[in-house]
């Protein structure tokens, strides 16, 4: 990191698409991770955690394996011992639990065959392997709860898809590795301050938010055929809100987005703090909602390129910059939500395809408490 005009400045790494016909993305994401410095890190003989999101069932625009496989055979390479991670997700799917989580994974096609590594689930078989790790600065989280086996590896590499999010805005690299990183319990502590409400008139009675929530936290009226939260039970994860086709669930306090995202940035502080850490980010299938979803809407802009940096807020920063210069696609949600009568242009993407949704305070508040910097220096690579 260095200094202009004496703000902090980091070195935001970034090549296109476009290939030779000599070469591929791989070719190309190998040569873009190399630029941007990964061999500097010391790997000989150690464990290295690359987090990345596997896909749910029935999504289809999660990374392909080959990407992961890039940054497997150069960790090993470099002599380090690779494994990919993720834990265990809090919501209905079939990520909730290892042995589901590893079936979701195989058949999506990460296998130690194609990613050329081990799988590891990091919280283990039920979610509940974790360690309390101190957040350094913390102002919500004091001790977040990760994955055990993430923090057993010496090195920790994050390998995000760069998307649209139903809650957080987008999801780059900073939710990929702190909401990703959480147990179970950790995810919970994450979410834990939102209560969603649901608009009566405009509940059509599907059930289909049911269907997402893991904590009995919906209660469905037979007699007036409408949903209701039981406050009681609901966490505030606020899968229902990205369920809802007609948008009659929202947040009742203003308030827990920010939390949630200022609770994710020093969940993933904790994640990075003490140790070496890459982050690679792709930009490409830029759906409007996450990989956790099992199915994807067509992308809200085109595929823009591949970035790298040892600093990922800056990456967060330079990524979501990227986007925003994009025109958006025709016949996406994006666009369609501009069409619509009444349309409220917020002049952001990501807040233009879920208005619901804040992702700003996350990277002030990542600043604020010494993830990185949203300053940086844009290298691009051929």
């Amino acid at each position: 990191m260095s200094e202009v005009n004496g703000t902090k400045s980091s070195k935001v790494y970034y090549a296109d698409f476009r290939c030779r016909p000599d070469e591929g993305p791989a070719d190309k994401l190998k040569k873009l991770i190399k630029a941007a410095g990964i061999d500097k890190i010391d790997m000989e003989g150690k464990f290295v955690a690359v987090k990345m999101h596997f896909g749910e069932h029935g999504n289809l625009t999660f990374l392909r394996p080959n990407y992961a496989r890039v940054v497997a055979d150069t960790v090993r390479e470099l002599g380090g011992k690779p494994f990919l991670t993720d834990c265990n997700t809090l919501y209905p799917g079939s990520r909730k639990n290892a042995l589901e989580h590893l079936y979701c994974a195989w058949e999506n096609g990460f296998t130690p065959l194609t990613a050329g590594c081990p799988v590891i689930i990091g919280d283990g078989l039920k979610g509940t392997d974790d360690i309390a790790v101190p957040v350094e600065g913390g102002e919500y989280v004091k001790e977040a709860k990760i994955g055990r086996a993430i923090m057993d590896a010496d090195i920790f590499i994050s390998l995000t898809h760069f998307k649209g999010h139903e809650m957080t805005g987008f999801g780059g690299a900073i939710k990929n590795i702190g909401m990703g990183c959480g147990s179970r319990a950790g995810k919970k502590e994450q979410h834990c301050n939102g209560k969603p409400v649901i608009d009566q008139s405009r509940c059509r009675g599907c059930k289909r938010c049911m269907r997402e929530c893991a904590n009995n936290g919906l209660v469905f009226d037979e007699k007036s055929r409408k949903m209701n939260v039981d406050l009681s039970n609901c966490v505030g994860c606020g899968r229902c809100i990205g369920a809802c086709n007609f948008d009659a669930i929202d947040f009742a306090q203003n308030a827990a987005v920010k939390e949630l995202n200022c609770r994710m940035a020093e969940y993933a502080k904790a994640v990075v703090d003490g140790r070496p850490n890459f982050h690679i980010s792709l930009i490409c299938d830029v759906s409007p909602t996450c990989d956790c979803h099992s199915g994807n809407d067509t992308p809200i802009i085109q595929d823009v390129g591949m970035f790298a940096s040892f600093d990922p807020l800056a990456l967060d920063q330079a990524c979501v910059d990227a986007c925003l210069r994009e025109a958006p696609l025709p016949n996406s949600q994006l666009a369609d939500a501009m069409a619509e009568e009444g349309f409220e242009d917020h002049h952001d993407h990501f807040d233009n395809t879920n208005p619901n949704t804040e992702y700003k305070s996350c990277l002030s508040h990542a600043e604020k408490i010494g993830l990185g910097s949203r300053t940086y220096e844009l290298v691009k690579v051929k």
